[in-house]
């Protein structure tokens, strides 16, 4: 298992912590069953070694689970 590291931010608040989960994917979807995300959070994450990967919560998938986009990518 790995350990990744976060922080979920809104415009109020921010949380910080560290997930253990098989996957990149099964981390981020363990987020949502442990906090309450919304529109417009902004989510860091990354493994030790490597430079985090950054999302923006844009809404909520019919699944229950919040829908990350990536950010801070430059055009092409």
């Amino acid at each position: 298992m790995s350990k990744f590291s976060f922080s979920v931010r809104s415009i109020d608040s921010r949380q910080e912590g560290v997930i253990e989960s098989d996957s990149f994917i099964a981390a981020v979807d363990a987020l949502g069953d442990h906090m309450k995300i919304h529109a417009g959070d902004v989510l860091e994450i990354g493994v030790l070694g490597f430079p985090p990967a950054h999302y923006e919560c844009v809404g909520e998938a019919t699944s229950g689970y919040p829908l990350w986009m990536p950010t801070g990518r430059l055009a092409a």
